[in-house]
This record gives C-alpha cells, structure tokens and sequence, in this order.
C-alpha cells in the first residue's frame, strides 16, 4: 500500500491510498484522515438535553447537534467531552458514563467519535470561537427523540449518540 498526500487542511487531510488486494490485483480509496471526537448527551435534573442549533457550511443550514468538538493531539476523549461541553454549552458535569465509539463515514474516512453521557451539571464557561455559530436548547428527551423520527435532527452523530443513550 501506499499513500499520497493529496491535500493538507486545517483539520483534515486527504490521501490516495494504493491498496493492494487478496487477488492480486490494486486499487484506489480517497481517504480523508481526521483526528476524531467527542460527542455529548448533557441532561439536567429535569430530564432535559443540551441540542445545539448549529449553522453548517458544508450543508448551508443550521441543524441540531449534540454539543461535540475534535479531539486535541495526545488528548484522552474524555477531556475532550468535557472542555468541549463547557466550551459549546457552558456547562461541566461530574457524572460521565462512556457509550462506546462510531465510525462516521467509513466509507472514506478514519474518524473515530466516543460518546458520552453527562449529568450532575452546572454552570461553567461559554467559549464559543468566532467560526461557531450556535444556540444552545434544552429540549425535554422525548422531544429529542420525537425530533429523530420526524426528521428534525439530521446529524449522524447525534442520532447514534440519542440510540445508544437509550439502550
């Protein structure tokens, strides 16, 4: 196999991968390289949940997300979950519990997404950067789950994170 770098982004970046098959034969992915992230189900006392409303470049609309963030060279998915949930949402939580790990688009891309559940929550800090353009909502969690059968939230990552809430 081999790899040639085809673009160097800011976040991303992309390869031609030659890969050699079982049959001899080769062929060619596009891979995008990502570092990965966090994903997480903040929900209060009152048995709400912390819904972005999110403006998306790549989709050009605002959709509902779950509050999430790309994890930092050498950082656990766990501080990542956290300084992203008080970064997003202002918020921390004492409580965490680990929901497992998605592949996102495996198709043609290595980004890996832990996902959390977190509760017990107080204020923290707001530190959105200037590329985030967001509302944060709570939403009881029925709603948000109304919200996935309707068609209301599109975002991949937080449907699967709202399943696996629910298990």
């Amino acid at each position: 196999m081999s790899n040639s770098l085809l673009h160097k982004g800011k976040l991303i970046d992309l390869y031609s991968e030659k890969v050699d098959l079982p049959n001899g034969g080769h062929t060619y992915f596009d891979i995008v390289k990502h570092p990965g992230g966090a994903v997480i189900a903040a929900i209060n006392e009152q048995g709400e949940i912390c819904l972005l409303k999110q403006w998306r470049h790549a989709v050009q609309q605002f959709i509902w997300e779950l509050p999430a963030g790309c994890l930092e060279p050498n950082e656990a998915p766990l501080l990542t979950a956290q300084r992203e949930l008080e970064e997003e949402a202002g918020i921390t939580a004492k409580q965490w519990r680990d929901l497992g790990a998605i592949c996102s688009t495996p198709g043609f891309c290595n980004e890996l997404l832990y996902l959390f559940e977190a509760r017990e929550l107080s204020a923290g800090t707001l530190k959105l950067d200037e590329a985030e353009q967001l509302e944060a909502h709570w939403l009881p969690l029925e709603k948000a789950h109304e919200m996935c059968r309707d068609g209301s939230i599109i975002d991949a990552k937080t449907l699967a994170c709202l399943f696996k809430l629910s298990l």
